[in-house]
């Protein structure tokens, strides 16, 4: 059975913000299944789950619940197939099909819970790596606005880098790297807001150590111009005139044309003073230094 003919059959949706690698994988685990089962063998005796049935059964009402759209159903069958027949072959390939489902019904701690169990149970196999990456979308699938919590960010963040870092030369890894970026962009605007309320408060050292932080983690964001004017700001209002001077000299030459520079090119031209790096500081070794 071709690809392209599987997923007809089976109604297998590519939702737009799951990758191709994704639906990919589990095409892959679910052709060797269908492979070697008769589709004919399913049983709609809804009592039935609760009675130990033949592996080929339990997998059919599995795929009868995805082509139905049923997916949490879906991931329940297949957690019945590792549940009745745990030393098979099947029960192994099953607890990623259960993942799947679990993530495509939205139902992302379970697909955790189950990727996990996966990665614990069969740290050697071929489909491991889609586990990883299964599990870092799953995270990802839950970052919030900046405006909330940040721990599934950066519990997400470490679970990209580690699909990056176990598995560099896979389509998960490429995925992957575009995400960190993103998931990184996010943590900087989420220390970026938090920056300003306190330079609005006049806390002025609590808004060094947010904008710091994001100058330090995240110079490949887009959030590092506006940080550095940040710290200008900060820094001039404590009277640290020369570290004020060495943000905004390290802004302008990193982004001349910036409003952010003209910005604070202004705030110290007002007071006589003028971008000036003291290549004592902080900011400007760090700079110095290979991003």
């Amino acid at each position: 059975m071709s690809f392209e003919a599987f997923r007809r059959a089976a109604a297998w949706p590519v939702h737009s913000r799951a990758s191709l690698a994704i639906a990919t994988a589990a095409a892959v685990i679910a052709l060797s299944a269908c492979s070697m089962f008769n589709s004919n063998s399913g049983s709609d005796d809804e009592d039935a789950k609760y009675v130990e049935r033949p592996v080929e059964q339990i997998y059919d009402e599995g795929w009868k619940k995805i082509r139905d759209g049923a997916w949490a159903d879906a991931a329940k069958q297949f957690e019945e197939v590792e549940r009745q027949h745990p030393y098979s072959i099947w029960a192994r390939r099953s607890m990623l099909m259960s993942a799947f489902c679990y993530y495509q019904a939205n139902k992302y701690t379970d697909a955790i819970n189950m990727a996990d169990q996966y990665i614990q149970l069969h740290p050697g196999s071929q489909e491991v790596a889609y586990a990883f990456y299964l599990k870092a979308m799953s995270l990802y699938e839950q970052i919030t606005d900046v405006g909330r919590d940040q721990t599934n960010t950066e519990q997400a963040l470490t679970a990209l880098q580690d699909v990056v870092q176990r598995f560099p030369n896979t389509e998960y890894a490429r995925d992957a790297l575009l995400k960190i970026d993103l998931t990184q962009d996010h943590l900087a605007g989420k220390e970026m807001e938090v920056g300003r309320y306190y330079l609005r408060r006049g806390d002025f050292i609590g808004a060094i150590n947010r904008f710091r932080a994001v100058v330090e983690r995240y110079q490949r964001t887009p959030q590092i111009a506006e940080a550095l004017e940040r710290l200008t700001e900060a820094y001039y209002a404590m009277g640290v005139y020369s570290e004020a001077q060495t943000a905004a000299a390290v802004l302008g030459a990193n982004y001349p044309g910036s409003q952010w520079y003209q910005d604070a090119y202004d705030l110290l031209v007002a007071h006589n003073l003028k971008p000036e790096a003291n290549p004592e500081s902080w900011i400007s070794k760090l700079f110095k230094s290979p991003i």
